[in-house]
Parts: C-alpha cells; structure tokens; sequence
C-alpha cells in the first residue's frame, strides 16, 4: 500500500505532483530550518482514490494520520482536542499546479465549547479565543458544511447594530460569545474535533470540482487529473493582540518586475483577512517600525528563499506575540510586464540560464506587451483612486455581479466588474471582464493575484469608492454617482479610475522584451512567419519578428468597394471573352498589392495562396444590392438573380472553391500568376528581393496538382520570357482535406513545400462547421466530450496524426520538402510545441501573435532539449 501521509520532514520541493505545491515547499521550508509551524500532509494521490472510490475516505487513512497527528503534537508541545493545552490545525488544499483561492481552507481547527474556554484561560487572552471560535464555526459551516458565510456575517451585522457597534475591534469576548451561540442556532455544528478533521479533509478533496476550480483549470489548461493534496498544519495565530500579525509579501514586485522587496501586513489580523481585502492593509515597511527584529528575520527569509527556488516568490507569513512564522512560499504570480523582467534581470544576475528564462516566461505574458495603455497625453476626468494591481488600459460598462459580467459580455460589450472585494467564486465573471475595480483589498487580495494572472486590467483597494450593490451604484468622496451601464475607464498602471472612454496608446516594448526575443530567436528552430494580405499588416507582422508570410489570402485583396465591383462583373461574365475583360483589370489591382508585399518582405518569402472562397460570398443577395449590382454592370436584375442563385451551395466550405476554381475557370489562375510575377519582376527592377511561393489551395489528388501546376509554370515562363529577368519561384499546396494528407506521397513529388492549412483541415476531420461550433462547443467542453476547442488549439489525436503521416510519407519520397502550418493554430502555443516536434519547417500565425509564436517556439525547442 502507497504512503498516503507525510510528515513536514519527510518531503522536499520535488515532491509537487505527490505533495502538492503548498506541501512540497512546506517540507523544503522545514529541510532548510526555517520556523514553519509543523503537520503532516494527504497526498494527491489519497485524494484519486477517494474520487475513484465514490468519494469515499480510504479505509485506512484516519488511521494513518491519527500517527502522523501524535508525532506533530509532541513537536508541537500541545494536544489535539486537549481543552488544557489546546493545539489546532489550519486544514488547506495545495494542487501540484498553484490555484490561487480555487480551493477550500478551514482555519483554527479543534475548537468546541471547552477548548475555546480552555485556549482563552491559557492565553489569558478571552476576547482572542472566542473571536477564533466564531470565525471557525462560521468558515466551517460555509467550506464543509454548505451553510452560506452571508447567513453568518448578517448575523454579526444586525447585532453590532443592536449594541451600537461599528466595527470588529469594538466587540468584545463576551460580544463573541453571544455570537457563537447565535450561529449554533444556525447550523448544527460538530463538537468532536476528530470528525472536524476527517469532514474537513473531505471538502478539501470535494473542493477540487468547485464551479471556480474547474473554470480556472479550464482558463490555465490545468489536468482535472491532478487533484489536490491536504495540508494539516498547526495554527499560529497573527490575531493575538498588537504584538501579532499576517502578511503576504513578494521577493520582487509583482506588477512591475523591479528587484525590491514588496509585501502587506495587518497588525492584529488572521490571514485570510489580508488575502480577503477585509481591510485594507500596511506596506510590510510598517512592521520594521514596529518590529524591527521580525521584519530583519522576514527579509534575511525571503532572500533566502529566492536564491534557494531561483524564482521570485510569493510568501504568507505570521507573527505572534513577536515572533516570525513562514505559512508558504511558491513562486510568485506576475505581470507578463514583471515577468520579463525578472527573467532578465535573473539571467544577469546569474541565477538562471538564458533557456530557463524563456521557460519562466509564458507567451501570454508576452501580450502584455502587445496591449493597449492609457494614453498619458489624454484629457481625463480621475473620480477615484486606487492600488494598481494589474497595469494595463480597459474600457467597459459597469456591471456590479460575475453573472452581470457574463451576461453583458456576451452581447459583445466590454464590462468593468466593479465589486467591494472578490471571491473565488466571482471568477466566472473576472474571466470575461476588461477590467476589474474593488473597493477593498491591496497588491496581494484575491482581485489583484487572479487579475494579474489572467493578465486583466485591475485598480483594487480604492477606499474612496462606497459601492451599494441594491442600488446598483458606487459613490465616490467627492459626491460623483457610477451607476449601472456607465461607461469607465481603467488605468491599471497608475490606479486611476476615469469617466468615459478614454482613448489609448499603442502597446509598447521594453529593452528587457527585446533581450529575452532576442534570446528566443536563438533558441528556436522554427520559423515565424504572418498571415497577411495588405502593406500595413505585413509591415506590422516584420516589426514584431515575422521572418516572411506564411499565407497571403489573395481574395481578401478584393473586397474593397472599387475591386469588388470588378470581381462581381467577372463572376458574373457569360463567357470567357468577357470574364478576360474584368480580369485584365483585376489583375493590375494584384499587381500592385503583390508589390507592395515583395517590398515590405523584401528578402522574405511570400507564400500566395490562390482565390479560395466560395464565389457566392462576392455577390449580394438583397434585392435593392442586386438592383444596383444589375445597374452597375449593365445586366437585368433577373439575369443577376439568376446567376447568383446558380452559384448558391448547400455546403460552400465544401463546394465551389479552391483549386476546383482554377479547373473549372483557368484564366483566374493565368491572370493571379501573371500579376505575382509581374510585381516580382518590377521589384527585381526595383532593387528588391522578391521570394514568391504560388500556393494551391484545397487540393484533394495528385491529378489536380499537375493539371494547376501546368498553369502556374506556363504563366511563369511568359512573364519571365517577356521581361528577361530571372525570378526564382516555388509551388506548393495547402494540406487542408483529409485525402490530401493520406496522399501526401503521391503530392510531393509535384511540389516544393506544403503548408498545413488546419481549420479545414479540422473542420473536416471533426465535421463540425467552424462557422457553427460556437453553438454546441461549449457544452462539448464543459461535458469533457473534447479537452478544447479544436479550432483553437490543434487535436493532436486525430488532425496532428493526419499531419504526421503526410510529413512522414512525403519525406520517404522527397528530400528537401518544406513544411508549414497557417491555419489559425499557427499562433496557439501549445500547437506551435507540436509543430516542432513534428518537424515543421515554420509556423505562421496572425501579426500580433507573432511575438507569442516566437517565444512559443523558443520553448518548444528548450523543452525538447531538456528532455533529450
């Protein structure tokens, strides 16, 4: 039988996927002789097997910790359940991937009636112990138990009403008395401090399918797999009287990245008080006043623990009576901002290597870099001030509740969600917001970690906002009303709250993201190139480290009001003659874009893929749009209708479209061919260095290659022949049907690269319309019918098997063969790892995701590495 308890002693920080990351850094703690209260640990793997046994505690396991409890109470110098020498636990969850808030914590565990009177004789300290007790009944019967905490605190509030009281400090321990056997009347609370601890380590394991844990899992791809460990610690309390506190602190800043110590403390306040924004706290600053000798063994602590992890951490501490205590360490949650940073400054420090700094950097956090901020330069109305939690500019309407958030995001307006303070269990509402404002909390409340996080905008402890959730308004000091519905800006850098919808900046770089894309590009083996059709998309996607595109949707380039109007007299041409007519037009208007793009890649390859879509998607279909279309172009309405409804598929994803348009139409193809050479030439001319590449779309046998091919090579020549100048070209074609991939050895030989085009490819692997999924997907998700979505991140399963048998396939036929990926997955990181592994030659992705790929496939290539 598998060990299912440990001991502070028996563990290290390499424990995480047994221990968990709480467990496992408590262990290396107690290993380096740093004063953590001592206790024992349920493993993670305790907690499968109660799930595999129908949420059934192991027969043996109360055994098994009652063992591990004797031997914490003889270092602890006090019994569990004792009323004469009372000890008491703090029960936590601890995830070998840190969730934040998403689980369940029971606090001042082992109190009853008899203990609570004995820990108030023997601390001398009554109004002490009896604020513990009612604060565990209370947490006890929300977290275990399924009584609302709101029941409780209502409860507090209507007798500090009754007895002229304002706030906790004025009640006293005869105050809290009543309160407790107001509660008892409200839950039928166990006594036995033993069934305490076995009913608590069951809601830690039952925490782990909350609605918040799953949707944080869901939002940071964590296993459902996991589960969670249980940390039984011994209590030590920062609400003991002045000489006592808790506080949360950082070895670096978290928003910033700047190498300075930054934390929060409350005097005379339990933990959970600090994380939960109840007051808003002190800068850790204020504990060297008070208490120099904590605070000098607090910071000797934390450089400690940096050096030690080599990460920034993230630390809860408590001091009683004066003396130090260390809660928990793990690494710190970050800005993307902050994130660079450190892994910058860590490298030149020499803490870490330049592999494991594009390791700590995930490309989320690289779109910090890549949004909007607040313009400097803007005529802004400031109605509040707060702490700026998470930096960063957001516009939205205020909205007062998670489900209000949900609702009005999903009429596709932005949301500010506006709350006294954040819980857990708001984080359905945090997810879809643009920003989040609080009226409580600091740098380190439940609000500022997770928004900080998920890389949300956040202004959190703006005391001068009073929120009033029945009225569905907020009031600032200075009298100014914010309803529902309004709009407000965010400016999470400098804590500003601003009326109205304030215009913002681009996003800008630093040196240190500079230095760590630098360090990417040389880490990397993949490619990077960009989708785009248009000069400022191309010069956007070289600036942010496009190496080339990688997929250039030739009839995006017709929509514009004047070209589109030709396309429509072409697709509606009677015969050859006339088709020739409004192609000969058209086809000046790609030349001109093909050396626009020759120019800004100048150097680069540009994959052209040829006219794709459904011809239908080109002409209107109201009746008043056909009218002027049949005015425009010289035909009767009824012959407009009539070629429009000739050209309407049930299915045009699979109809109509792709190479099946250069077949059935050939001098689309001649006339997009003689407009790519044609500009390639004149760039020649031009002193640039075009590098085309003639991609064909849609293709399903190796007849239709050879037939387009000829096409494509005879259109070539001519325009080569006529101008005398020497144009180096390359033809391929896009891997987008599932007969494509199973005949990729049959294709090869007829190409010279091929580029996986992956929503096709998905979408008919799957049969799901991507243009529909959106309606039944989420349920999929949800019923873990699919892990995700498969349109935006690839599925390796069945997609990347195809992928891998037309790679495998194509190279035993022909050497030299260049592979790509331009579907929407090009930007996904997790499908750009697969791309490297597969051997891909590159990736190419959206502009502003190119910096994510970048880092992306940095990874990739480190990760492979390190597993090598």
């Amino acid at each position: 039988m598998a060990k299912r308890v440990y001991l502070f002693n028996e563990g290290n920080k390499d424990d995480r996927e047994l221990l968990g990351g709480k467990g496992a850094n408590l262990c290396e703690m107690t290993s380096m002789g740093l004063p953590v209260p001592y206790g024992f640990i349920i493993t993670t793997a305790t907690c499968r097997e109660y799930f595999q046994a129908g949420n059934n505690l192991p027969s043996l396991l109360e055994q098994e910790y009652r063992v591990a409890l004797d031997l914490v109470e003889k270092k602890m110098g006090a019994r569990f359940g004792d009323p004469e020498n009372p000890l008491l636990f703090s029960v936590r969850s601890g995830a070998p991937v840190s969730m934040p808030g998403m689980m369940n914590t029971i606090l001042n565990l082992g109190l009853n009636d008899d203990i609570a009177a004995g820990l108030a004789a023997r601390t001398n300290n009554p109004r002490f112990a009896y604020d513990s007790y009612r604060r565990f009944i209370s947490m006890f019967a929300d977290v275990v138990m399924g009584v609302p905490g709101e029941k409780f605190e209502h409860e507090i509030d209507k007798y500090k009403q009754a007895h002229g009281k304002t706030l906790d400090v004025d009640m006293s321990a005869e105050d809290w008395q009543e309160i407790i056997a107001i509660y008892k009347t409200l839950v039928d609370f166990p006594e036995d401090p033993f069934q305490q601890l076995k009913m608590a380590v069951e809601a830690v394991f039952q925490s782990w399918h909350t609605p918040r844990a799953i949707i944080y899992r869901e939002m940071n791809n964590i296993a459902d797999t996991l589960g969670t460990a249980v940390n039984v610690q011994a209590m030590v309390f920062g609400n003991f009287g002045d000489d006592s506190g808790s506080g949360v602190a950082f070895t670096r800043n978290p928003s910033t990245g700047e190498k300075m110590f930054f934390g929060e403390f409350l005097f005379n306040a339990a933990g959970e008080d600090v994380v939960a924004g109840i007051r808003t706290p002190l800068q850790v600053e204020a504990l060297k006043e008070r208490q120099p000798e904590v605070y000098a063994e607090l910071y000797k602590t934390q450089a400690l623990l940096e050096k030690h992890y080599r990460d920034m951490q993230d630390l809860e501490f408590t001091v009683q009576e004066g003396r130090f205590y260390m809660l928990q360490t793990r690494s710190g949650k970050r800005t993307g901002r902050a994130a660079v940073k450190i892994a910058v400054d860590m490298v030149g420090e020499g803490l870490i290597s330049e592999g494991e700094a594009l390791m700590r950097v995930s490309p989320e956090h690289v779109e910090a870099f890549l949004h909007p901020t607040v313009d400097p330069k803007a005529k802004k109305d400031i109605v509040a001030t707060g702490l700026p939690a998470s930096p960063g500019g957001a516009t939205g309407e205020i909205v007062f509740s998670a489900e209000e958030a949900e609702e009005v995001a999903a009429q596709g307006r932005p949301v500010i969600l506006v709350r006294r303070e954040t819980t857990p269990e708001d984080i359905h509402g945090m997810k879809v917001a643009a920003g989040i404002l609080t009226e409580l909390g600091g740098m380190t409340s439940h609000a500022a970690v997770v928004a900080r996080g998920m890389g949300v905008c956040a202004i959190t402890g703006c005391g001068s906002l009073s929120i009033n959730y029945a009225e569905g308004s907020a009031h600032t000091d200075d009298g100014v009303v914010l309803k529902r519905g309004d709009t407000i800006t965010l400016d999470g850098t400098s804590g500003e709250v601003m009326l109205g919808d304030i215009p913002k900046t681009e996003a800008s770089s630093s040196d240190d993201f500079q230095t760590l894309l630098g360090w990417a590009d040389k880490h990397r083996r993949l490619k990077v190139r960009a989708n785009a059709e248009t000069p400022e998309d191309a010069a956007k996607a070289r600036e942010l480290g496009a190496e080339g595109i990688g997929l250039c949707r030739t009839e995006h380039m017709f929509f514009e009001a004047r070209r589109i109007e030709k396309m429509r007299a072409m697709i509606l041409s009677e015969s050859k003659e006339e088709r020739q007519q409004y192609l000969d037009e058209l086809l000046e208007f790609q030349r001109q874009d093909m050396l626009e793009l020759f120019r800004v890649m100048d150097g680069l390859p540009v994959t052209i893929r040829l006219l794709d879509p459904p011809l239908h998607e080109f002409l209107p279909h109201e009746e008043a749009e056909m009218q002027a279309l049949a005015d425009a172009v010289g035909k009767p309405l009824e012959k407009i209708r009539e070629i429009t409804e000739g050209l309407s598929e049930v299915n045009p994803m699979l109809g109509f479209r792709g190479c099946r348009l250069s077949i059935v139409y050939p001098e689309i193809t001649e006339m997009q061919v003689k407009a790519i050479m044609t500009a390639a030439v004149d760039a020649v001319e031009q002193g640039i260095q075009p590098k085309p590449e003639i991609m064909i779309p849609l293709v399903v046998n190796v007849r239709e290659i050879r037939l387009i091919t000829e096409i494509i090579d005879r259109g070539v020549q001519e325009v080569l022949r006529q101008r005398q100048v020497s144009v180096p070209y390359k033809v391929g074609t896009m891997m987008e049907t599932p007969r494509a991939t199973l005949g990729a050895d049959r294709l090869a030989p007829e190409v010279e690269f091929m580029s996986f085009g992956t929503n096709d490819l998905t979408q008919m692997t799957y049969g799901f319309s991507r243009d529909d999924v959106g309606k039944f997907i989420p349920s999929y998700i949800e019923k873990k019918l699919v892990d995700s979505d498969p349109f935006v991140s690839l599925d390796q399963r069945a997609v990347g098997r195809l992928m891998e048998m037309a790679v495998q396939e194509s190279r035993r036929v022909k050497k030299g063969i260049k592979y790509g990926i331009c579907g929407e997955h090009g930007g996904d990181p997790r499908s750009i790892r697969f791309c490297h592994n597969l051997g891909l030659d590159y990736v190419s992705c959206s502009p502003f995701r190119v910096p994510i790929a970048r880092m992306a496939a940095a990874q990739a290539h480190v990760e492979a590495s390190q597993e090598d």
